[in-house]
């Protein structure tokens, strides 16, 4: 390997003479040996984003070069296309505030556009990292910018994925409609429901925190670039923040805005943790149906066994024939990492001091990179698992017709300390609550039958007393 010498601040380094970064990267990653992880393409993407629109203001405003502003623009769309991913080496783990991958983004974007221009790497000449490429910007904007970019351009796969789910489960709804099973509250044997009720109320739940995912998102539409070091804008013209929010809008498709308060957006990372606060609530309800899922599909001779999963893999390295819920089970696990990551955006968004939070490279990873792996996880349970859920009806009405708690739609002719006593006796006995009102005589004939009408008690009224009458409430 052949090197080159650059000198920043603190010194010469020997570099490589074809990295396109620079010496302040070098030094980064050599000080945060940390993960081993290179930052997310969608935190470079959205770095490289605010990089290419500088230049377009910049040029619009004259305060760079044509030659130097086209230079760096066709720099950022040769990244942005794919190329040179392998020069943004900076650990996720690094110096407050993200400076390190913002001078990672500035060297390599300089490099290449001299290179363009006809000069060698290294030379930053005729443009340089800081005076040309960062031309009017601080970390301390770009990286809040870049922080919200990287998350509203990653949800929509999230969103998407969202969606599908939802649609499968209500699917299933439908498929589900008529079997009949008994309900479970505590994890004790409650009143009767439909195994299409819990799947609708399953697809229902992932629509709201869709819903509720992307109005969150929308507090992160505001831009406070043009706030430079501490929010006030110093060393930016002042048309520098709208037209960067101009470019940057034609370029994402994003309905960003200027901040209202750019210094506030700079202090408080309050509107991320809102978004990510809104992401913890959709996946503990995921989680939550992750568990029943694999709860009904217990079995299949000791357990529940309601539903039948897609046998996806085998199951056991020494049981013949086991299948387990396996894509239920990496749902929880990457609801479990999901959960991680909201409790570490939360604590570093609290650790703000003064005019900026420096924990913002640890924020981005966490909220990016709980985003990708959310959208895959909900993609594949979708894909690989509710898609393919079929019902043992059978089995359902097994445990449906054993349930003491039927005895709840008895209450309103026989009192409630007389339904309960009957229910003990049947637990005792063995007996079904039906078997028992038979042999006591409570009820006959007709009314027998519209009280103890399964599928009445799936719906609001009373068994044998009407739909929406007085007594039902």
């Amino acid at each position: 390997m052949t090197f080159r010498t650059e000198t920043d601040p603190l010194g010469e380094k020997q570099v490589p003479a074809d990295a396109l970064y620079g010496i302040q990267t070098l030094r980064a990653a050599e000080n945060f040996p940390i993960s081993g992880l290179r930052p997310l393409p969608a935190f470079v993407d959205a770095v490289i984003i605010i990089k290419r629109c500088a230049a377009q203001t910049h040029r619009e405003t004259g305060r760079l070069e044509p030659e130097y502003a086209d230079a760096i623009i066709r720099a950022a769309d040769e990244v942005l296309a794919g190329q040179y991913r392998d020069q943004f080496i900076v650990d996720p783990y690094q110096a407050g505030a993200g400076t390190s991958h913002n001078m990672n983004c500035n060297e390599v974007l300089a490099n290449r556009a001299n290179e363009l221009l006809g000069k060698s790497r290294g030379s930053y000449s005729p443009i340089h990292p800081n005076d040309h490429v960062n031309m009017a910007q601080s970390t301390n904007d770009v990286i809040p910018t870049a922080m919200r970019l990287a998350t509203l351009r990653t949800l929509p796969s999230l969103l998407s994925a969202m969606a599908g789910l939802s649609a499968s489960l209500l699917a299933k709804g439908r498929q589900f409609d008529a079997v009949l099973k008994s309900g479970r509250t505590h994890l004790q044997d409650a009143t009767p429901i439909r195994l299409g009720q819990e799947f609708t109320a399953y697809g229902h739940t992932i629509e709201r925190h869709q819903q509720k995912l992307a109005q969150a998102a929308e507090w992160l539409y505001a831009m406070n670039i043009g706030g430079t070091a501490v929010g006030t804008g110093l060393n930016a013209e002042v048309r520098y923040p709208a037209l960067m929010v101009k470019y940057l809008r034609d370029l994402t498709g994003l309905p960003v805005a200027v901040a209202d308060d750019r210094i506030q957006l700079m202090q408080s990372m309050g509107d991320i943790a809102t978004f990510s606060g809104a992401y913890r609530a959709f996946v503990l309800d995921l989680c939550k149906i992750a568990d029943d899922i694999r709860l009904l599909a217990s079995g299949p001779r000791t357990g529940l066994a309601e539903i039948q999963l897609p046998a996806v893999q085998p199951g056991s390295s020494i049981m013949p024939g086991k299948v387990n819920p396996s894509i239920a089970e990496m749902v929880n696990q990457v609801c479990y990492q999901a959960i991680g990551f909201d409790t570490t955006v939360a604590m570093a968004a609290k650790a703000g001091e003064l005019e900026l939070n420096v924990m913002m490279p640890v924020i981005t990873h966490n909220i990016v990179f709980g985003l990708m792996i959310l959208a895959r996880a909900v993609q594949v349970f979708d894909e690989k698992c509710i898609r393919g859920i079929e019902a043992d009806a059978a089995q359902c009405a097994h445990w449906l017709e054993r349930s003491p708690a039927l005895v709840t739609a008895l209450a309103p002719r026989i009192g409630y300390a007389a339904a309960a006593k009957l229910a003990k006796e049947a637990i005792a006995t063995g007996l079904t609550v039906k078997q028992l009102v038979v042999e006591k005589k409570l009820l006959q004939g007709r009314e027998l039958e519209e009280v103890l009408d399964l599928r009445a008690m799936t719906e609001l009224g009373v068994p044998g007393g009407g739909k929406g009458s007085p007594a039902g409430g």
